[in-house]
């Protein structure tokens, strides 16, 4: 059973989340924050395996909170919850340490898929929003967590391939029926990206990419 904490400072949306929540087998609700400081008491008392954060909230907001978390050592996987109109707050969460983000309109489907995933230790990147993060961080053009890394190392076409597909938000075994490869060859493609790009999760590497234009159209 996967262990999740709901944090919302909108109770209609909270209970809403919960109700989902409560059609999935697999997934039991431990805990529910109005806030950061509730969410960081939560954390503090008994972390759940998963913890769903929505980034616009009162005192301590989403950003601040998984800064909040980085600072103190919760070693608890976020799946930010957001609307369209966050790309840049989604970057900056992506940032601060969010290990994913869906959009509030999600599917049941889609919500517990993630939360399984973040649950294995996986990212999750929504398809959605990718092309919405490309032209934020077009606009932007800052990645300071990247400044320090040395130049990337090229990818092969098929790495490029698995690059996308993790930005669509594609598990190992998806990926592997995507790709028409078997999943322990798809590990190995997923560890060869991470170390080109010297980043540390699939998070990271979508981020990179992102910065670095190799999910824009023509790119490859």
């Amino acid at each position: 059973m996967i262990r999740v904490g709901v944090v919302d400072d909108q109770t209609l949306v909270r209970q809403g989340i919960l109700s989902l929540l409560g059609l999935a087998d697999d997934v039991t609700i431990v805990a529910e924050a109005r806030d950061g400081d509730e969410a960081l008491e939560v954390l503090t008392r008994d972390p759940p395996d998963v913890l769903l954060l929505d980034l616009r909230m009162p005192r301590r907001d989403g950003i601040a909170t998984l800064e909040a978390m980085r600072d103190r050592g919760f070693d608890v996987p976020a799946l930010v919850l957001t609307t369209f109109d966050d790309d840049e707050l989604v970057l900056k969460a992506l940032r601060a340490g969010a290990r994913g983000y869906l959009l509030k309109d999600v599917t049941l489907d889609r919500l517990v898929h993630a939360i399984r995933t973040l649950a294995r230790g996986g990212s999750l990147v929504q398809p959605a929003l990718t092309e919405r993060l490309v032209r934020a961080t077009e606009a932007s053009g800052e990645f300071p967590e990247f400044t320090d890394l040395p130049v990337p190392e090229s990818l092969t076409d098929r790495e490029l391939e698995i690059l996308r597909l993790l930005a669509g938000g594609f598990n190992n075994r998806e990926i592997a029926d995507a790709a028409g490869l078997a999943e322990g060859t798809v590990k190995n493609h997923v560890s060869n990206v991470l170390m080109k790009l010297y980043v540390r999760d699939r998070t990271r590497a979508v981020l990179r990419a992102l910065e670095l234009g190799l999910l824009t159209d023509g790119d490859g």
